[in-house]
């Protein structure tokens, strides 16, 4: 009896599916430098490197941007609720949300989609999230990879990487250096936990239930803040800006401000929702909560007074800025004050 010979689809990588995914994933990818405004002819998916067309640009000494990350293990929790079309969100918005902490604008976006076993519905799923993504942010998908990894993944399991390159010009760089005395430290609202503290809260889950009015909550995708972050600075509104993502409010805040002055913060004016409320319920400190978790506040602006009442006027209701501090000079890194109110 003769043996079968190997072969890597019997050893668990379908080639002629990665196939089938990437003439999808073309078709999207065209449709969507279609669409974007800063579209040429020159942007072309390459067979193995892409190619974006900077020359049309018009911006003086500019600036390229770059930043990467991933959702963690939100993605734990996408399998587990089997929802699958709006990670890619995620994915878009914790890159691109980092590149407007300089006024960067986003020009394009890469991913990398790692899994155990190619199943092309639920990857052309996270694919629509990422596609979307990119369409909030005006930026376009010009590249990625999908690698079907058997053995390191196990079937149902995935990871998920993006990188974004953004261009500025140099005089328009939002600078932590620009920051000065008595500036005002605005919130602006998270849509929820975004994608920071996810090992806690499925710890959490682990032990306890989820109530049906939060089941929404705990995948709604990330805030991306770019429409609104651009218009501000292109109006020189702002000073310096914080992605609050992993480490919380406090510690993102702080990379944003110069090492000679100093975070004064109300704490109690913090805008927690009640997802974050819930997961407070299920004894956890309030410090591991303002260094886990964001508690409802997304994006943080500081600014100068004077500029308030302008800046509000670039947001949506849902998304209104807020004071919640000032920036001093005491010798105290940090001066918190009162509590936050569950």
């Amino acid at each position: 009896m003769k043996k079968s010979k190997n072969s890597y689809k019997k050893s668990g990588v379908n080639i002629s599916l990665a196939n089938k995914l990437v003439n999808h994933i073309s078709k999207l990818a065209k449709k969507s430098v279609q669409k974007t405004k800063s579209t040429s002819k020159k942007d072309v998916i390459g067979g193995f490197g892409s190619l974006f067309d900077i020359s049309n640009l018009k911006i003086k000494d500019p600036v390229i941007v770059s930043c990467t990350d991933g959702v963690g293990t939100k993605v734990e929790l996408a399998n587990k609720f089997k929802k699958f079309d709006t990670i890619g969100i995620d994915l878009v918005a914790m890159c691109v949300n980092d590149l407007i902490v300089q006024g960067a604008r986003p020009l394009f976006f890469l991913d990398y989609i790692a899994v155990g076993k190619l199943n092309l519905s639920k990857t052309k799923k996270i694919l629509k999230g990422i596609f979307e993504g990119c369409k909030i942010s005006n930026c376009k998908l010009i590249g990625g990879e999908t690698a079907e990894m058997p053995g390191t993944y196990s079937k149902e399991k995935f990871d998920l990487a993006g990188f974004s390159v953004g261009i500025i010009s140099k005089r328009k760089i939002l600078d932590k250096k620009k920051v000065k005395k008595n500036d005002v430290i605005l919130a602006i609202p998270s849509s929820g936990i975004h994608s920071n503290g996810y090992s806690l809260v499925r710890s959490i889950l682990k032990r306890n239930k989820l109530p049906q009015y939060l089941k929404k909550e705990i995948l709604k995708p990330t805030k991306i803040y770019s429409n609104e972050i651009l218009k501000l600075t292109k109006k020189n509104l702002i000073n310096s800006a914080a992605h609050i993502t992993g480490g919380g409010l406090i510690e993102n805040l702080l990379r944003s401000i110069p090492s000679n002055l100093s975070l004064n913060i109300d704490l109690s004016k913090i805008k927690t929702t009640k997802i974050f409320k819930w997961l407070k319920s299920k004894n956890i400190s309030d410090k591991e909560m303002i260094r886990t978790f964001n508690c409802g506040v997304g994006f943080c602006l500081i600014v100068p007074k004077k500029n308030i009442l302008k800046i509000k006027k670039i947001f949506s209701k849902k998304f209104m800025p807020y004071e919640i501090g000032f920036i001093s000079n005491d010798k105290e890194k940090i001066k918190l004050s009162k509590s936050l109110r569950w």
